[in-house]
């Protein structure tokens, strides 16, 4: 079982550093792909799994340094609150904007349209691309303290 949750550790840490590493490319390049998304979600699943392993081996009596807990456990409420903040991205760009809402942008030329939405789109993909980094830290600092 220690062997599987390593396999999947390492897992994890590479496909949030895809995640990351495609992530910053789109953000650059202002280019929400589908294939990020799906990349991004496969790295947040193969952490949920990789956290619940965890679980299963301090369940069964492995007694896991307190850090490398706390290191495993941290990246779900990173993956959680880059969610928050990506779901707020379109309110704050609208704010920042002075507009109320989408129906406000609706009236505005096409040209300050796409604008907003560019600004949207990398916000949000800037958020969840941190949020990968951030994983991948935490998760390093697990594996640095496992035991």
């Amino acid at each position: 079982m220690k062997e599987v949750h390593l396999a999947v550790g390492i897992a994890a840490i590479a496909l949030n550093g895809l995640a990351f590493l495609y992530g910053a490319w789109c953000w650059h390049n202002a280019d929400s792909r589908r294939s990020f998304w799906r990349v991004l979600r496969a790295a947040q699943a193969v952490v949920v799994i990789q956290v619940a392993l965890g679980g299963v081996l301090v369940a069964i009596g492995k007694k896991p340094h307190s850090l490398h807990v706390l290191y495993g456990v941290l990246p779900l409420l990173v993956a959680l609150i880059a969610e928050q903040l990506r779901v707020a991205s379109a309110q704050l760009v609208l704010d920042a904007r002075g507009l109320e809402s989408s129906k406000a942008v609706g009236k505005l030329p096409a040209e300050e349209q796409r604008g907003i939405v560019l600004a949207i789109v990398q916000r949000e993909l800037g958020v969840m691309t941190l949020g990968a980094l951030v994983v991948v830290i935490l998760l390093l600092r697990a594996a640095q303290t496992a035991g």
